[in-house]
């Protein structure tokens, strides 16, 4: 960690104009200058991946795909259970991001990983389907979520799990067992997020309840680095397909 690194990436989080004709260009031009630096600032702002990837990989599935998964850096959560898995696809429309991915492959001795540039709402692995699906942070970044979590849960196995694990804000009158956030808390995030085209949604949870059972739903908030006073809320949801 480093000062001067944290300012190069608080300077593509804040001020550097995204630029592109679609989401997979609007993408690489937020991430290409930070690729290098992007881990280790996020280490300390999303929070709740670990426990979500921990979780997963202890039934070690055979094939796990990693929608939005950037660096790679998820999959060291996974811990000593990861070279049980058979395949693991990382897959992004960042390009530079996704070249972190065989650097880490290489460092850690990982045969069993491949990076792939896809789209999270179509791609297929493959073989057809999947044991596991996870959106670590990046539901927030896809305009069509929606049919991310629909694509995800087509090429899922039944039986099958789905992990996501993203910043968010309640709706208004949030359904009984579910935290209301405050109108303060509901204005305040999506605003601040969405000059890096992130938008925290109050639908996600309903509709990730709707479409699978629920397994795990965790609602927490974590400290935005250099801004302690700040705390933005995140959840934790694993679903298993119907």
């Amino acid at each position: 960690m480093s000062i001067r690194n944290d300012l190069k990436i608080l300077y593509h989080l804040a001020l550097r104009p995204v630029r592109g004709k679609d989401h997979a260009q609007r993408m690489e031009s937020f991430y290409s200058g930070q690729a290098e630096g992007y881990d280790d600032f996020r280490k300390r702002l999303l929070q709740g991946r670990e426990h979500l990837y921990q979780t997963l990989g202890q039934a070690e599935p055979g094939v796990w795909v990693d929608f939005g998964g950037g660096t790679g850096a998820n999959l060291e959560f996974i811990g000593p259970s990861i070279s049980k898995i058979k395949k693991i696809y990382v897959v992004d429309l960042a390009t530079s991001l996704l070249g972190i991915v065989d650097k880490r492959c290489e460092r850690h001795g990982w045969e069993n990983v491949e990076a792939v540039t896809g789209d999270a709402t179509t791609w297929t692995p493959p073989g057809g389907t999947a044991d596991v699906v996870t959106f670590s942070y990046s539901l927030t970044m896809i305009p069509d979520w929606f049919a991310a979590i629909d694509n995800a849960i087509r090429i899922l196995k039944p039986g099958g799990k789905l992990g996501v694990v993203d910043f968010y804000v309640s709706r208004k009158f949030a359904a009984e067992g579910l935290k209301r956030h405050s109108w303060s808390t509901r204005s305040f995030w999506p605003t601040w997020f969405a000059t890096d085209n992130v938008f925290p949604s109050a639908d996600h949870i309903p509709y990730l309840q709707n479409r699978l059972d629920k397994s795990i739903l965790n609602e927490h908030r974590a400290r935005i680095p250099y801004l302690p006073l700040l705390k933005t809320p995140y959840y934790q949801f694993i679903g298993v397909k119907r």
